[in-house]
């Protein structure tokens, strides 16, 4: 290949053209041809095609049909659900562990298993790994990524780690999932009702906390985005650090977390200790809002208007606070220090909701705070929750 005429040494001199010139001839040697080198090179990624090489891609969606019998347009859901583009008939994207995983897929079919269950599987896993994966990739980077280095140093290094470390990866994701069922396994009951009825509740009743690190988004306007994900990373790594079973943590985004549990004085606790936490670790304040109500699981989340509530919760309670309704104060009222915060409205909720502040027993609980006066709206927004937490100041008879 002519790589110069083809215009894939523009601009390069010295080391850096001998480089690309040395990366280039390896590839086409391997059987990368001149339209994916120069898409390569346009997009910048030229350093990171030999690990693509090594995760290897090899067959089209309908070549999968052809060794698995899975049809080509269930085969191409699947990778769209998963969150990844979809294919054209002729884009090779797919390797022997799709081919593996398309078997997979046939017979769980065949089991019994319907067609959306497989899609809505296969939803969740591809959130899961999307993250996962973007974490091994900024891992490597951190690891392997040296001051100085040319596009083949970078591309020849990460192809060698990438064949010794992602085979490494899939006893790592196993385990994970062999836990994790394990897990639901023990906490899951098949009793007569769901033996009668042929399928698990739709709803149960649930204990439900969200809490966020107030001034989050203020905070991005000050601090570095380096600071800032750490101080996000640091959140997350308590969350999941901190809950104990029944209570179960279900997501973190960014600045928040969501919790579940069939209990509440457990989940009170942990709401308790996650804030506790925040302030020893020095993270912005930390506030907590928890209701309890029906709720439904789906797709490894939770949804209802009893998620709903506790999110609003959470947006009215004041920093450093731990915020529950009536409903979950009168099932714990023995185990922790209570004070009325006050009635709120919230969107969605015909009455005024009354709320009161959970604290540790072993603290001197102060005076119930007077109520505040009732919010015209509820919500997470910004305005709201500052009028929300003017209205608790001002407070009302």
């Amino acid at each position: 290949m002519d790589f110069e005429a083809a215009g894939l040494l523009e601009g390069l001199d010295g080391e850096e053209r001998s480089a690309r010139l040395d990366l280039l001839q390896r590839l086409a040697a391997d059987g990368v041809g001149l339209e994916e080198l120069k898409a390569a090179v346009a997009e910048d990624r030229l350093a990171l095609l030999p690990v693509e090489r090594v995760l290897g891609a090899r067959y089209t969606a309908g070549e999968v049909e052809e060794l698995t019998g899975l049809e080509t347009p269930l085969i191409v859901h699947v990778r769209r659900a998963l969150g990844l583009p979809e294919p054209g008939p002729e884009d090779r994207v797919f390797g022997e562990e799709d081919v593996d995983a398309a078997r997979a897929i046939k017979l769980a079919l065949s089991s019994g298993i319907t067609e959306s269950s497989v899609i809505e599987l296969t939803r969740v896993l591809g959130e899961g790994m999307s993250r996962f994966a973007a974490t091994v990739a900024a891992t490597f980077a951190d690891a392997f990524l040296r001051p100085g280095d040319s596009e083949r140093d970078v591309a020849l290094r990460y192809a060698e780690m990438a064949k010794q470390l992602i085979p490494a990866t899939t006893p790592i994701v196993a385990s994970a999932l062999r836990a994790h069922m394990r897990e639901s396994a023990r906490r899951g009951i098949i009793g007569r009702t769901e033996r009668e009825r042929g399928h698990l509740p739709v709803e149960e009743e649930t204990v439900v906390c969200f809490s966020d690190l107030v001034g989050f988004t203020l905070l991005g306007g000050n601090v570095a985005a380096e600071e800032l994900g750490t101080v996000a990373t640091r959140l997350a790594e308590l969350a999941a650090e901190i809950p104990r079973p029944p209570v179960r943590l279900v997501k973190t985004i960014g600045d928040a977390a969501m919790f579940v549990s069939p209990e509440v004085a457990p989940m009170v606790d942990a709401a308790l200790t996650l804030v506790e936490a925040a302030e020893a670790n020095e993270l912005p304040s930390l506030r907590a809002g928890l209701a309890i109500g029906p709720a439904f699981s789906r797709g490894g989340d939770w949804y209802g208007n009893t998620v709903n509530l506790a999110s609003r919760v959470t947006g009215v309670a004041r920093p450093g606070s731990v915020l529950c309704t009536q409903e979950v104060r009168d099932a714990a009222s023995e185990d922790f220090a209570w004070s009325f915060a006050g009635r709120f409205r919230f969107k969605g909720v015909a009455e005024p909701v009354p709320l009161h502040r959970a604290r540790r027993r072993a603290q001197t609980a102060s005076e119930p705070e007077p109520e505040s006066r009732p919010e015209r709206r509820g919500g997470p927004s910004d305005a709201r929750r500052r009028r929300a937490g003017r209205s608790r100041r001002r407070g009302s008879s």
